[in-house]
């Protein structure tokens, strides 16, 4: 996949408030997404000072959400590193393949929401990161 870290950004997702003020309903559909949704799971009560994802994936592409609270996303493509920040659930991130992802600075009550476009595969996942690196310049 060609890309530039630095076009990863934070995607609109609909939202459609209630005239009589009972809150909002945010609505993923078929062909919002660039793939179709294959596994979805979400963390949840990961303390403040853990560190979730460390890995990068050869084909999988994901696109997380921040249902509650708010973390941060850090990206490194081999070459460049970039942190968003997650903290509204009217708004995700799409990872393309190839990109390292750390998930850090979980807030208290956090819950992060992943949609992916592969079921779980042992083999697409780049767990060490001189593994990556090598990767990224074949």
């Amino acid at each position: 996949m060609s890309y530039l870290i630095e076009n990863i950004q934070l995607i609109d997702i609909p939202k459609i408030s209630d005239p009589d003020g009972r809150g909002n309903l945010s609505v993923i559909e078929k062909d919002f997404l660039p793939f179709k949704i294959k596994r979805v799971y979400y963390l949840y009560d990961v303390p403040s000072d853990s560190t979730r994802g460390g890995h990068a994936h050869k084909e999988l592409q994901q696109f997380l959400i921040a249902l509650s609270g708010s973390f941060d996303v850090v990206l490194d493509d081999g070459m460049k590193r970039r942190i968003i920040t997650l903290n509204r659930p009217n708004k995700g991130l799409l990872i393309p393949n190839g990109v390292w992802r750390e998930l850090e600075n979980f807030s208290a009550g956090t819950v992060c929401l992943s949609l992916v476009n592969e079921e779980y595969d042992e083999e697409d996942y780049i767990r060490k990161y001189s593994d990556f690196v090598l990767f990224k310049r074949t």
